[in-house]
């Protein structure tokens, strides 16, 4: 069931989430050639400190860390290692923070230095893909609807969606209904 928020709680789900922003364009400026995503994870899980947040993901059903990260084909939810990142590479960022008692989550996909036009090209479309579900949220539409706006976008443009996964509601849970599938 979909949990309704009061404006209050909206206000401090907006604060985290602006905050969550603030500490994803962080990250995104650190990600380069020959770091580690155990490093990125170290400094995810300062800046969320240093912002007075809390780690959602750690210790989230057996996560041990702050931080998802997956590069190129991985999918998601990946434990951050001494993998070190190459030139070319892609990378998703999956992060999490708990403010004020409630959660937000969000999720980026950012080049490793110079990369190949089809890697630019794949963040490129997801981008957009979730720009158009965005526009798709109003007032009588179904969360149907938003997921096949996306689904319909991202095979036209020659991918495919992951039909295991889904997006999320979030709150006091970190995962919570409705579920958006694209």
């Amino acid at each position: 069931m979909i949990s309704i928020k009061t404006e209050k709680e909206i206000k401090i789900m907006r604060q985290g989430g602006k905050i969550l922003a603030e500490i994803m364009a962080e990250l995104e400026k650190k990600v380069e050639p020959g770091i580690t995503t155990k490093y990125l994870d170290k400094v995810a899980s300062d800046l969320v400190l240093k912002y007075g947040a809390k780690p959602s993901f750690k210790n989230y059903q057996g996560f041990p860390d702050t931080l998802c990260t997956s590069v190129n084909e991985e999918l998601v939810h990946c434990i951050p290692s001494n993998r070190k990142l190459q030139q070319g590479d892609i990378i998703s960022l999956d992060l999490g923070v708990l403010f004020k008692g409630f959660h937000s989550d969000m999720a980026v996909t950012v080049p490793v230095g110079k990369v190949c036009p089809d890697a630019l090209r794949i963040i490129r479309v997801t981008k957009k893909a979730l720009k158009r579900g965005i526009k798709k949220v109003r007032p009588g539409k179904t969360f149907g609807d938003i997921g096949n706006t996306i689904q319909r976008y991202v095979e036209d443009q020659g991918f495919n969606v992951i039909r295991d996964l889904c997006g999320h509601g979030i709150g006091k849970e970190i995962h919570e209904e409705p579920q958006v599938q694209n």
